[in-house]
């Protein structure tokens, strides 16, 4: 199963899109279960990151990706989650409308202390949860990045400074690579991503995840 994760940028901003596959452990798992041995945890792998040229319209970007989930590998196995907080609402209608097959989860992203929301269609999730789950993941070896994508070496200085930027409050800050706070796309798409991927062994009500 594929996840992909949308940071909707602004003027200033890109928006970012990141793949995450999230690998099928059933068969695995069931021959380990009647050999009486622990189950294995589903590796999170990172296919594709990237950000989109500054300025393109929200109508294109919006069929790049019907153009990546509607082809292959990802046709038929793939959930979508899009950052719906401020402008992200009227791109997320244009989502859904777009005909992608395939779930589309909006998240809201909060200062609070708690998610909230359930189901698939709209949820409220404090940002410090989001990145502790990318935290949580790297810390476990669970999530494996590829080297040959692009703009990797981007995603990896902000994921480099969100464990520089752990140990303060994080609620409304933004977080960059170069410590100035204005780049963080990237990472939230991935962010996105993982959450959507690691809900379901979470389960679908609110809580904290570990971290902050």
């Amino acid at each position: 199963m594929f996840y992909v994760g949308v940071d909707l940028g602004q003027k200033q901003d890109h928006t970012a899109i990141a793949i995450v596959e999230r690998e099928d452990t059933r068969l695995a798992n069931q021959m380990r279960a009647y050999r009486a041995q622990a189950a294995l945890p589903a590796r999170l792998l990172v296919r594709r990151v990237e950000r989109v040229a500054l300025g393109t319209p929200y109508p294109r970007v919006v069929e790049a990706i019907r153009e990546m989930v509607c082809g292959p590998p990802l046709a038929g196995r793939c959930a979508v989650v899009v950052d719906g907080t401020g402008v992200g609402a009227p791109v997320v209608d244009m989502l859904r409308a777009a005909g992608l097959g395939c779930e589309i989860t909006a998240v809201t992203i909060t200062g609070g202390e708690r998610e909230s929301g359930r189901g698939t269609a709209w949820v409220s999730v404090p940002k410090r949860d989001l990145i502790a789950g990318v935290q949580l993941a790297l810390e476990k070896s669970e999530l494996r990045i590829s080297k040959r994508m692009k703009d990797v070496g981007a995603l990896v200085r902000e994921l480099v400074d969100v464990r520089i930027t752990a140990g303060r409050r994080m609620g409304s800050m933004r977080i960059g690579a170069d410590g100035s706070g204005e780049h963080d796309d990237l990472a939230i798409a991935l962010a996105l991503a993982c959450w959507r991927a690691r809900r379901r062994e979470n389960g679908y009500g609110g809580g904290r995840l570990p971290g902050f």
